[in-house]
């Protein structure tokens, strides 16, 4: 079975619920992370946060990076 067999029929669920697959995995990480249980809990919603740069470019030149992060909500 190819990959894109097996993902197909999920497709329709988060589509029709007008999520992005992104979205969608993310919202299903989220659900599996609440279900742990200690210690394994807090472990992994520490790993939720997530660290990311930023560069806006102009004239074809990347101007000063951000680093930007997201925590959990």
């Amino acid at each position: 079975m190819s990959a894109a067999a097996g993902s197909g029929g999920a497709a329709p669920f988060w589509r029709a619920a007008g999520m992005t697959y992104v979205s969608y995995a993310n919202t299903c990480a989220a659900l599996v992370r609440n279900c742990l249980k200690e210690p394994f809990k807090t472990q992994a919603l520490t790993r939720e946060q997530v660290h990311y740069k930023i560069s806006k470019w102009s004239d074809g030149v990347p101007e000063k990076s951000v680093v930007r992060e997201t925590t959990p909500s």
